[in-house]
C-alpha cells in the first residue's frame, strides 16, 4: 500500500469557504492521471488544520469516490491529543480511508513516554493501519529515530511519513525499520532523488499537486536504478518549487501562505480547481502573485490541463472538465 507517489492533495475550496467538491474531483483525476500511486487526503498540503470536521469528511468522501478503489487513500487524523485523533480516525475509517496518517500530539508538549502511548493506544483501538507523520515544522517535536523503529518493530505502524527535512535522520529512520515490513516515505520536494537511493519507499510531495508527471518521472527512473534522470528531474522540479513559493510576499503571509497558497494559485491556473482561495487565516495570493505564478508555469511549460481530466465514477457519471 505504501509505495510510489502519494500527493498529499491540496483542498479547493468555494468563495465562500466550502470544500470545493468539483475541482477536487478534477484534482484527484488529474493526479490518477499522471499515474501516482496513493492519495492523501488531510495533510498539512490539505489545511487540515483549518477545516472543520465536516470539511474533512467532505474531502476524505469525495476522494475516496474518484479513487474507487484503484489506489489507497490515505486521511490525515491530525489533532492535538489522542482521543480527538481516535475520533477522527473512526470517521475516516467508515468513510472509505485505507489508512490514516498521525502526527504527535502537539500544543500540550509531548515527551516520548506519551507519544509511543498515543500510537499504541490508536493502534489497539483501529482496524486501519497506521502511517506516523514526523512534521517538526508543525508539531514541535521530532519523532525520535529509536522510538519510530520501536513501533516499526512492534506492528504498532505501518509507515513513515518524514516531512523533517533531516535527511541524515530519515536514514536513520529507514535503518531501524530494516526487516519490519513498515514503508518508509520523504515528504520532501527537493530531496526525493537522494531519498530513493538511500532505499525510500515513496514520495509524499506537496508539489505533486501541480506537477505529478514530474515526480511519477522521478520515482520510476530511480526505482530503475537511472539515478541520472531522477535527479535531473529533481533539480528541475527543485527549481520549481523554489520559484514558486518565492513568489508571495513573505512580510505579507508566513511560509505556509506562500506555500499552498502558490500551490492553490497554479492549480487555478492550470485550470484544475476553480478558485484559489485558502482557509482562514492563511492569506491567499494576490492578483499581481497569480500573475507571476502564471508566468512562471509558461516558462516551465506546465500549460493548462486539457480535457479530458475525467473519471467515471461506479454510479456511471462522467466527473472532470467539459
Amino acid at each position: 500500500m505504501f509505495h510510489g507517489v502519494v500527493p498529499p492533495l491540496c483542498t479547493p475550496l468555494t468563495e465562500d469557504g466550502e470544500v470545493d467538491t468539483s475541482s477536487l474531483r478534477r484534482l484527484a483525476a488529474f493526479q490518477l492521471d499522471a499515474g501516482v500511486h496513493g492519495l492523501f487526503v488531510g495533510g498539512s498540503t490539505g489545511e487540515v488544520a483549518q477545516l472543520t470536521d465536516a470539511a474533512r469528511d467532505t474531502a476524505l468522501r469525495t476522494v475516496v469516490e474518484v479513487a474507487e478503489g484503484r489506489v489507497p487513500v490515505l486521511a490525515g487524523v491530525i489533532d492535538t491529543g489522542t482521543l480527538r485523533v481516535l475520533e477522527h480516525a473512526r470517521r475516516a475509517q467508515a468513510l472509505g480511508a485505507d489508512a490514516v496518517v498521525v502526527t504527535a500530539p502537539f500544543y500540550v508538549g509531548v515527551g516520548d513516554a506519551e507519544v509511543r502511548a498515543h500510537y499504541e493506544a490508536l493502534h489497539a483501538a483501529l482496524d486501519l493501519p497506521l502511517v506516523a507523520y514526523d512534521i517538526p515544522a508543525n508539531t514541535g517535536y521530532k519523532l525520535p529515530h529509536a522510538l519510530v523503529a520501536a513501533l516499526a518493530r512492534e506492528g504498532v505502524i505501518a509507515a513513515v511519513k518524514d516531512s523533517s527535512g533531516d535527511l541524515e535522520s530519515f536514514q536513520r529512520v529507514m535503518d531501524g525499520a530494516a526487516g519490519t515490513g513498515v514503508a518508509c516515505l520523504t515528504g520532501s520536494e527537493t530531496l526525493a532523488d537522494l531519498a530513493m537511493a538511500r532505499g525510500a519507499d515513496g514520495i509524499v510531495p506537496g508539489l505533486g499537486n501541480v506537477d505529478p508527471h514530474g515526480y511519477v518521472r522521478l520515482y520510476e527512473a530511480a526505482r530503475a536504478g537511472d539515478f541520472a534522470s531522477a535527479g535531473s528531474e529533481q533539480r528541475r522540479l527543485a527549481d520549481l518549487f523554489a520559484r514558486l513559493i518565492g513568489i508571495p510576499d513573505r512580510n505579507r503571509v508566513g511560509r505556509i501562505s506562500a506555500a499552498l497558497g502558490a500551490f492553490k494559485a497554479a492549480l487555478y491556473v492550470r485550470g484544475v480547481i476553480g478558485h484559489p482561495r485558502t482557509q482562514a487565516p492563511l492569506l491567499p495570493l494576490t492578483e499581481g502573485e497569480t500573475r507571476a505564478v502564471a508566468d512562471l508555469l509558461a516558462e516551465a511549460g506546465l500549460d493548462r490541463v486539457k480535457p479530458p481530466v475525467s473519471i467515471t465514477r461506479s454510479s456511471g457519471e462522467s466527473v472532470g472538465r467539459s
